[in-house]
This record gives structure tokens, sequence and C-alpha cells, in this order.
């Protein structure tokens, strides 16, 4: 299966202060094509626990953002998902995770590596609030990154060390 780039952000909010503005918003992106209402998952940290996903019913009760027309939830978080994502929902606030791929490329991926080639950077410029970037150019995240794309078999074996060798040598 061809995958276009793909990022995920996490977006967290006080409690459960879901309704008022996000899920208008998530409702949004779902309604405009950019978010497929699989690639929405919900965390929530209680006190200093660890954060653990809840369905979306809990958080939307109204049913403002849209889910899957076969009635299915969003994908499950595994230990090393909510792991990764640990330190970025603070204690008592609720998170929506969005992953979000450039579905306008999964055809020029499928393209591109059936002739031979393959994607070599993709780069996400500004997070449109004028905050400095800098955990997206963390060496480490970008290795994790790319390993992930390995292992979910969007990046050949040869990709994959031709794209960390560069990443380590810059």
């Amino acid at each position: 299966m061809a995958v276009g780039p793909v990022e995920y952000l996490v977006i967290a909010f006080p409690g459960s202060g879901f309704t008022g503005t996000i899920a208008p918003a998530l409702a949004g992106a779902v309604a405009s094509g950019a978010v497929r209402p699989a690639d929405l998952a919900f965390v929530r940290r209680t006190g200093g626990g660890a954060p653990a996903q809840v369905p979306l019913r809990d958080l939307d009760a109204g049913g403002v953002v849209p889910t899957d027309p076969d009635g299915g939830e969003a994908v499950a978080l595994t230990p090393r998902d909510l792991d990764r994502i640990d330190g970025s929902v603070p204690p008592g606030d609720t998170a929506a995770i969005v992953v979000r791929e450039d579905l306008w490329t999964t055809e020029a991926a499928r393209a591109v590596r059936e002739a031979g080639g393959s994607f070599v950077a993709h780069e996400r410029l500004g997070s449109g609030d004028g905050a400095e970037e800098t955990a997206g150019d963390d060496i480490i995240d970008r290795l994790e990154r790319l390993a992930d794309l390995w292992k979910r078999e969007i990046l050949s074996d040869e990709e994959f060390v031709e794209q960390k060798t560069r990443l380590l040598s810059d």
C-alpha cells in the first residue's frame, strides 16, 4: 500500500473541555477530508498517571466529530505510542492525537516506488503560532520517525540506510 508523508499532532486541552471549540474544529478537519475519522485518537491523563486512551464517544457525547461510517473507532494506541506522547500531556488534561497523511501524495508515492525512486526529504515548516520549532529538528526524533517508516515497510532497507546515513552525516 502506497502511503504519502505522514505527521502527527498531539493537541492537549484542559480537563475534559473537548466540546467547546475543539470538537467543531476537528469535525471541520474531518468534513474537509484533511483528516479521516480513523486518524483521530484521544488520551486522558488522570492525576500523575500515564495517559490512557479514551473513546471519542466519552468526550463527544453529542457526536459533533464524525466517526467511521462503518461504526469503527480510531486505531488502538500501543503502549509504545502512549510512551512517546507521555511527556506531552499534562496531568489532568486530555489530548487529541491527529495523524495526518498528505493524501494527495499517495498515488505519487506508488508511482515513485514503481519507478525505483524514493522520497528523500519531508520537513514541516512553521507551526502557525510563531513559536520556534526545535523538537522536529532533534536528530533522535528524526531517526525514530525514519525507523518507524522502515518498520511499517514504507521505506525499503536501501532507502532506510540511505536516509539514516544522510541524517547522521549532516
